[in-house]
């Protein structure tokens, strides 16, 4: 489990630690960490969800705000006949735009790599040098800076994700599904890691 955090916020003390250093924890301590763990765990899609709103009014510029953006884009991947992991990726890309303004790709990839395929992970870590395609020139920058990864084997997986969805989702008259419409499907996909030096604690 994670060694910082408090997973085990709102506890009794009595299913707390007692360590002062991690030199000190017994096996009693590490049980209780553990018996926290699992549920907050278990709420992640939760919390995604919450820091999903966030970009709800924050249109930076766009047409559409942030979250629309990201409803129009899962929308148009759903109603396409994407499967589920495909589709929270499609909401979740652009989820760290709040807090990454020079690398939000690698927010949206940390947060979903536990949890989905290597070619979707690379997707959304690569998303934003693959959209620049569309507008990098408009600024002073290499539109093709995409091509340096040409040979990758998930080169045209990312390409078609910004040419057929992300890049066409600034569209204010288009009508999205709401975001609890998505909801059961991110609370899905985050119950159980496919991938984390972590999931022993949910054997």
């Amino acid at each position: 489990m994670p060694d910082h955090g408090q997973p085990g916020a709102g506890a009794p003390p009595t299913q707390r630690a007692k360590f002062r250093a991690m030199t000190e924890g017994t096996q009693e301590d590490w049980m209780a960490i553990a018996g926290a763990f699992a549920p907050f765990a278990a709420s992640g899609g939760k919390r995604v969800l919450d820091h999903l709103r966030l970009l709800d009014g924050d249109y930076g510029g766009f047409p559409v705000d942030r979250l629309t953006h990201c409803l129009q884009t899962a929308t148009r991947a759903y109603k396409d006949g994407r499967d589920e992991e495909y589709v929270v990726c499609a909401l979740l890309h652009d989820i760290g735009d709040t807090l990454g303004a020079y690398n939000h790709p690698d927010i949206a990839a940390a947060i979903l790599k536990p949890f989905v395929s290597a070619q979707n992970h690379w997707m959304v870590q690569q998303h934003g040098i693959f959209q620049g395609y569309y507008f990098f020139h408009y600024l002073g920058m290499d539109r093709d800076m995409r091509e340096q990864f040409r040979d990758h084997p998930h080169f045209q997986h990312t390409a078609e994700f910004c040419e057929k969805y992300d890049q066409t989702a600034f569209d204010p008259d288009y009508e999205h599904m709401p975001l609890s419409a998505f909801e059961p499907m991110v609370m899905k996909l985050f119950e159980r890691p496919k991938n984390s030096m972590y999931s022993f604690s949910e054997e």
